[in-house]
């Protein structure tokens, strides 16, 4: 909130608008979160119109950022996902940025991004399962954030054994 309001009073200043800056460093956490998201919305091969859309607020949302800048973070998230070797480029600047709090809070993201679509493959469960161990989320909170999130989306889960 307090980005757009300076943006907005650095519009009315001599010389015209300033122009948008949409850089993020492949460093930045924010760029290491939304690379997890993509990375979640591709794991199954499909990247469906509901995931893509469902990726973008929760960018926009999480970030407090603008159209621009969440079409900027996403491209440099899919760059950086296309030279990743696998999510754990992420997984490390994602733990060290955020408390366990905020780190829940990315695996609530992509279980949001994987149920976007109604719909959970095997390899989107065990890649969240996955990514939540490296960040160091309990089995307990994220299967709770699992259920929830789930739940939310009118998704029915598999039975356990099934």
């Amino acid at each position: 909130m307090l980005a757009r309001l300076q943006r907005l009073i650095r519009g009315f200043t001599p010389g015209g608008p300033a122009k948008p800056r949409y850089v993020f460093d492949e460093t930045d956490h924010r760029v290491a979160a939304a690379g997890l998201l993509v990375y979640a919305m591709n794991v199954d091969g499909v990247q469906s119109p509901a995931e893509k859309k469902r990726v973008e607020s929760l960018i926009q949302e999480r970030f407090l950022l603008d159209a621009g800048e969440t079409r900027a973070l996403l491209a440099a998230a899919d760059e950086r996902n296309r030279d990743a070797l696998d999510f754990n480029d992420f997984t490390g600047i994602v733990k060290r940025a955020y408390n366990l709090e905020g780190r829940e809070r990315i695996i609530e993201m992509m279980w949001e991004t994987v149920f976007a679509d109604k719909a959970l493959h095997e390899f989107e469960d065990n890649l969240v399962w996955r990514v939540a161990e490296e960040l160091g989320v309990p089995a307990q909170a994220r299967n709770a954030i699992r259920n929830k999130v789930a739940e939310h989306n009118g998704v029915t889960l598999p039975e356990a054994g099934e």
